[in-house]
């Protein structure tokens, strides 16, 4: 993700890019940036220290790992540097870290950054409005690299459909059904996760009712449709007032419409 989004910036006149890091761990680290992405030397060298360049940067995106976005988070507001995050799987110390700062810079933060898919979650909330004795199943399909499991743009839908009908996910959410499992409960979201081949990324969101459903999919073809939606949250997020914002505030959409 991270060559990708240097692709795209490097063809948007309105990004100039200042730095690049990367894990301590990274066998990239010190390498030029463009070079790296299979272009012209930038003069940009990549670097484990995220102070190096935060203070000459307005605008951090973050798709690495919950333990870099825990990193990142509180450098960027202690320099005053906006974050974009892409990253999923943030566990509970990664999360609160994002909340802290939050208080001091605005954060823009989704589990799938993809212009569709964020359309999409504003579309489910309003089926799930218009739809209130429909039951919710989302069905992801992704690469068999993926490491988490149901995806966080899955868990995202979810979540989106329990809210819209009064109920917070952790009662309602399914990730699996095997064996004698019962009838189904009312209020219940299934997310179900297949993993093989090189699909990029497929979601389902079923609405299923008695003698008729409706089905939303969203399909991704290339992986550069997330790098082109951060770097739209970017351009949005300069200037904004700390606090937590998503993609569907970058897209102008009110889900509770």
């Amino acid at each position: 993700m991270g060559r990708m989004i240097v692709r795209e910036a490097l063809s948007d006149p309105s990004v100039r890019i200042v730095g690049a890091v990367a894990s301590s761990q990274s066998a990239h680290l010190g390498a030029d940036l463009g070079s790296l992405c299979g272009m012209a030397p930038l003069g940009v060298h990549i670097v484990a220290d995220p102070d190096a360049v935060l203070a000459g940067a307005e605008v951090v995106i973050d798709f690495s790992t919950p333990a870099g976005t825990l990193a990142i988070a509180s450098r960027a507001a202690a320099h005053g540097t906006a974050l974009v995050v892409g990253t999923t799987g943030l566990d509970g110390e990664a999360e609160r870290a994002l909340a802290q700062a939050a208080t001091r810079v605005p954060v823009v933060r989704s589990a799938n950054m993809s212009l569709g898919v964020n359309v999409l979650l504003d579309l489910i909330w309003r089926a799930s409005c218009a739809l209130p004795d429909f039951d919710v199943e989302v069905v992801e399909m992704h690469h068999r690299m993926k490491q988490d499991a149901p995806s966080g743009t899955a868990l995202l839908m979810a979540r989106v459909a329990a809210e819209a009908r009064g109920t917070a996910i952790g009662d309602a959410l399914r990730s699996a059904r095997s064996g004698q499992v019962g009838p189904r409960r009312r209020e219940e979201v299934g997310v179900m996760a297949i993993r093989g081949g090189d699909v990029v990324g497929e979601h389902t969101v079923f609405f299923l009712g008695w003698g008729e459903r409706v089905e939303i999919t969203h399909r991704a073809g290339d992986r550069s449709i997330f790098a082109r939606g951060a770097l739209r949250a970017a351009r949005w997020v300069q200037g904004r007032a700390a606090g937590c914002y998503d993609m569907r505030d970058v897209l102008g959409l009110n889900q509770q419409s």
